[in-house]
């Protein structure tokens, strides 16, 4: 799967929760979730449930801690693809 596939499964879990459409509209890897999509941190657990599920993946509390931006969510979700 490409970076631009899982950036774009990505943003479709992500959209639900964010609050600031603006900054959605110009993702990029350097986003934050919580600074500049303001998404609240209860929130964030459940993306990475969603993200869980979508790729087939298991995240642990260490990788769930760094996927604060796109780019560290990005990062781990490849790692772990490449894993499996």
């Amino acid at each position: 799967m490409t970076k631009e596939e899982i950036l774009g499964k990505l943003k479709g879990i992500i959209e639900p929760f964010v609050e600031n459409q603006e900054a959605l509209k110009k993702l990029s890897e350097e986003t934050d979730f919580i600074k500049d999509l303001e998404i609240n941190s209860a929130n964030l657990v459940d993306i990475i449930l969603d993200i869980e599920d979508e790729f087939s993946i298991e995240i642990d509390n260490e990788d769930m801690d760094k996927m604060l931006t796109v780019k560290a969510s990005l990062e781990v979700i490849q790692d772990k693809l490449a894993a499996k």
